[in-house]
C-alpha cells in the first residue's frame, strides 16, 4: 500500500481526490489532512505520520508564491514531516516536464494581472513557455470544462493545464484530451501524480489521462 499525505489549506476541490483514488484502481490510499489558513504545521505533520503516508503534497493554494519562495516553502514542509514533500504549482511544473511538454496553454481562475503574471512566471522558471493564458471562472460540468479547455489551447501548447484548484474536473481528462489532441492536466491529478512519484510509484491508470499512460520523457 502506497499512502499519500495531501496537506489542504481549503475545501475546493477536494472531492475529486476520492475519485481519483478510486479510478486509480490499485493499491494506492489518498488521505487529506486540512490545515487551518495561518496555523502551524506541528499538528498535520504529526497527522500525516500517523497516517502512514509515504510523502506529502501540499494544495489548494494555486499559484500564490513565485517560484524560489515555493522551493523554499516544500523544503520546510520535508523538513517537518520528514517525509518526500511537494506543491500543486511545482507538480504541474514536474507533470508537464514528465511528458516532454515545454509549451504549455494555461486556463487559469480569473484573478488580478499581478495573479496572471505571477504564474507565467513561475511556470517559465520551471523551463515551460506558456503559449496563452485564458482567464475564466471555471464551471464544473463537462460541457463548461470542455469550453474552457478549448478556449485555452493554442496550436503550439503540447499540453493544456488547468490550474484552479476547485475544478473538480480528473474524471473528465480523457474526453477532453481527445477533444485537443494533447494532455490536459488538472490540479488534482497533477497533485496525485506527484505523490506517487515522490513515493517512486508509477501508476498506469488510463481513466486519468495521458499523464498516467505515457512512457516518461526522461525514459524515452
Amino acid at each position: 500500500m502506497t499512502a499519500l499525505g495531501l496537506l489542504c489549506t481549503d475545501h475546493r476541490g477536494e472531492d475529486d481526490y476520492p475519485r481519483i483514488e478510486q479510478l486509480l484502481g490499485s493499491d494506492v490510499r489518498v488521505d487529506l489532512v486540512r490545515l487551518d489558513p495561518g496555523a502551524g504545521i506541528t499538528g498535520a505533520a504529526e497527522e500525516l505520520r500517523l497516517s502512514g503516508a509515504d510523502a506529502v503534497v501540499r494544495t489548494g493554494e494555486g499559484f500564490t508564491h513565485d517560484a524560489e519562495d515555493e522551493a523554499n516553502r516544500v523544503e520546510e514542509l520535508a523538513r517537518q514531516t520528514g517525509m518526500p514533500a511537494s506543491s500543486t504549482a511545482l507538480a504541474f511544473v514536474n507533470a508537464a516536464r514528465d511528458l516532454g511538454a515545454t509549451r504549455v496553454a494555461v486556463a487559469a481562475p480569473a484573478g488580478t494581472h499581478e495573479d496572471t503574471a505571477r504564474l507565467r512566471g513561475f511556470l517559465r522558471a520551471g523551463g515551460l513557455e506558456v503559449t496563452g493564458t485564458h482567464t475564466a471562472e471555471s464551471g464544473g460540468d463537462e460541457d463548461a470544462l470542455l469550453a474552457l479547455v478549448t478556449a485555452a489551447d493554442t496550436p503550439d501548447a503540447e499540453a493544456v493545464l488547468l490550474t484552479d484548484p476547485a475544478l473538480e474536473a480528473a474524471a473528465q481528462v480523457p474526453a477532453l484530451e481527445k477533444a485537443v489532441g494533447k494532455p490536459v492536466l488538472t490540479a488534482s491529478q497533477v497533485t496525485v501524480w506527484e505523490g506517487l512519484r515522490l513515493a517512486e510509484r508509477r501508476v498506469h491508470a488510463p481513466d486519468l489521462g495521458a499523464l498516467f499512460t505515457r512512457t516518461p520523457a526522461s525514459e524515452l
